[in-house]
């Protein structure tokens, strides 16, 4: 089983690649990929325009189907965790 150096949860800064500098919160880590999916925060409205958007079909949930807005995700390798903020570190020192 791999092993990262944050967990869901932790308050974390990208520090490469299109997203660099964005201060954002796990929200889930995709192990197969070695990805994190990251909710931004202070996200303006131009920024919001290139997570892009994904077509839905009509469902129970969607009744009129269309489009929605994706969520960012990141190689593990290039975000880390911003000190003194993570849950995981804080439970290894306790």
């Amino acid at each position: 089983m791999k092993t990262y150096h944050i967990k869901k949860g932790d308050k974390v800064i990208v520090n490469s690649g299109k997203w660099k500098g964005e201060e954002a919160t796990v929200s889930v880590v995709l192990t197969p990929k070695d990805r994190v999916v990251l909710e931004l925060a202070n996200v303006t409205a131009k920024k919001r325009e290139r997570f892009g958007k994904k077509t839905v079909k009509k469902s129970q949930a969607n009744p009129n189907g269309g489009l929605i807005e994706r969520s960012v995700s990141v190689h593990v390798s290039n975000v880390n965790p911003i000190k003194d903020e993570s849950p995981a570190k804080e439970k290894q020192k306790a």
